[in-house]
């Protein structure tokens, strides 16, 4: 597994049309990345004062190298530098270890 960690902070000065068209190349983005051979899950977690981390998981190093490559991807990143982001950055990550524990039911 290959996990991508994405941290961002919108543009304080986007209007609604921008925030609108951010939303919309979001979901966009999301319902092709779901359907990417090797995608696993993402989930976005915003701090209050505005930070926002998203985590992403791929099957492999090769599926996140497509999912880079992609023309409607590099697309998406060129109009968020443009138009939406403040800053971000990037980190891709390969766990070391791992553990998993969950309540049983009724308990």
């Amino acid at each position: 597994m290959i996990q991508v960690l994405f941290w961002s902070r919108l543009r304080p000065d986007m209007d609604d049309a921008a925030e609108q068209e951010y939303q919309t190349r979001l979901g966009d983005m999301v319902k092709l990345a779901e359907s990417h051979a090797g995608f696993i899950s993402h989930k976005t977690y915003t701090a209050p004062d505005g930070e926002r981390l998203t985590v992403v998981e791929f099957e492999d190093e090769a599926a996140l190298n497509a999912w880079r490559d992609l023309p409607q991807h590099r697309e998406a990143q060129h109009r968020g530098r443009q138009a939406f982001y403040d800053e971000y950055r990037t980190l891709v990550l390969k766990p070391l270890r791992g553990n998993t524990w969950k309540r049983p039911r009724g308990t």
